[in-house]
């Protein structure tokens, strides 16, 4: 069964417009080095978060389709 995101959990509209964001820090160059991989590992919890939303979704969509 799909958990319920908490109130901390963005959405995944949220997650992954924040994941633009930060690819976008990091493809313009200019940040440091440190500063890039605190981004690089933001970057990746919010893709994994995203993977998880469209995850949960696939999963409603299967299980309505069973019920009808």
């Amino acid at each position: 069964m799909a958990e319920k995101p908490s109130a901390e959990t963005p959405t995944y509209e949220a997650a992954r417009e924040e994941l633009g964001e930060v690819v976008r820090k990091l493809e313009s160059g200019g940040v440091p080095l440190a500063e890039s991989m605190a981004l690089w590992q933001r970057g990746e919890e919010l893709a994994s978060l995203c993977q998880k939303h469209l995850e949960d979704a696939r999963a409603q969509v299967s299980k309505a389709r069973e019920n009808d």
